[in-house]
């Protein structure tokens, strides 16, 4: 009976206790609360606390996350009915390109000099038609002087001379891949051609570039494919944008001997340890060129991925390759003019140009506020035209 007289008593001091120290860290509690600067960090803390929409999916009941669920079981499924719809777009595609194909044809003939066009079909008039006719009067009279002082320079060439090459110096993602010993072989470039698969065929383009006869290769015809997906990750669905190129396939060069400009050769001088004697070796190594476009990174197929430099070179070609096919073979003619990098370049500068003068007005909003008296509320606004 003692011994368990003494442990009620001992439990009952361990229960004051703790009672004495709760009470004491609530006391502590109050004091901390009731300080001005603690409150006011604590409120700047909440303030600052990160509301990301994954913190607030947490704290969603159990039912509404299980509905949540189902939700992007649905837009998984969305995903996949997306990609059929590209599917069938590169379908279209397959037909017109087939509608077009006489159009480029043509322009080919008209570009190598097969053929001249006729007036009607040479007929265009252009904003600055007035302008350009008396640029043309001039030229005239000065080729007019010319043959008049003998001047033998030849005034019809055959065709378009240096069309592609041109395009290819105009478009600065081109021109930087261009070496100036690949110039010469551009010159030689007489079309370029977009194929598309065949019907129940992986999802793919080719590119073919079409060369006259020259002292650098004898391929008539170089091409790089570009293999397509269209269909969601298995691992992350949600990111589907569409079809995207996943790999790229060359074509061997044939070049002629000592034309091959996609290598160097170097010399090295090598030391021979025993007899001290020196001899000079010659080895070819890779130099920078545009046709090593032809000779593409392999994406590898076992899943291993590309260290960082690769990946970087890959993205660079499947760019090129999808402007190609949507931007330079459509609208050759504007590359070549310069017509459509202006476009571009004008469309840009106009965004930035509004950027500026939004801020500007903001600016003398800002100054007017200070210098003049607020205007009623219920005044109108002056208007500007867009």
């Amino acid at each position: 009976m003692a011994e368990n007289s003494r442990a009620e008593d001992a439990a009952s001091d361990s229960v004051e206790s703790a009672k004495g120290t709760g009470d004491k860290k609530e006391k502590l509690a109050d004091q901390v609360m009731q300080n001005p600067q603690v409150l006011a960090a604590l409120q700047d803390r909440l303030d600052n606390a990160p509301h990301t929409p994954s913190s607030y999916i947490e704290t969603l009941p159990k039912a509404v996350k299980r509905r949540i669920d189902a939700l992007k079981q649905l837009q998984v499924k969305c995903a996949h009915i997306e990609a059929k719809f590209y599917e069938e777009v590169h379908d279209l595609e397959r037909k017109y390109a087939a509608l077009y194909q006489p159009l480029f044809d043509k322009r080919r003939d008209f570009i190598i000099g097969n053929s001249e066009p006729t007036e009607a079909e040479a007929e265009w008039h252009s904003e600055n038609e007035d302008e350009e006719k008396l640029a043309g009067d001039l030229k005239n009279k000065v080729v007019i002087e010319e043959k008049e002082a003998g001047a033998t320079e030849e005034t019809n060439p055959k065709g378009i001379p240096d069309f592609w090459f041109t395009i290819f110096r105009n478009v600065d993602m081109l021109s930087e891949l261009v070496q100036e010993y690949d110039e010469p072989i551009l010159k030689y470039l007489q079309d370029i051609k977009v194929k598309f698969s065949e019907p129940g065929q992986p999802m793919s383009f080719t590119l073919e570039f079409h060369f006259e006869p020259n002292d650098y290769f004898t391929n008539s015809i170089l091409t790089k494919t570009y293999k397509m997906k269209s269909e969601p990750d298995k691992t992350d669905p949600f990111s589907f944008e569409g079809p995207e190129i996943v790999d790229c396939e060359g074509c061997t060069i044939d070049w002629k001997k000592g034309k091959n400009v996609t290598v160097k050769t170097i010399k090295k001088k090598q030391k021979h340890k025993g007899r001290g004697t020196v001899r000079t070796i010659t080895k070819q190594v890779p130099n920078d060129s545009f046709f090593n476009f032809f000779s593409p990174i392999k994406v590898s197929g076992d899943g291993e991925s590309l260290d960082e430099d690769s990946e970087c070179t890959l993205a660079i070609d499947f760019e090129v390759g999808h402007f190609f096919r949507e931007r330079i073979v459509p609208r050759a003619v504007l590359y070549f003019t310069g017509e459509a990098i202006e476009d571009d370049d004008n469309f840009e500068e106009g965004e930035e140009g509004e950027e500026e003068e939004l801020e500007g007005e903001e600016e003398g909003e800002e100054e007017d506020a200070e210098s003049e008296p607020k205007k009623d509320a219920s005044q109108p606004a002056e208007c500007k035209q867009q």
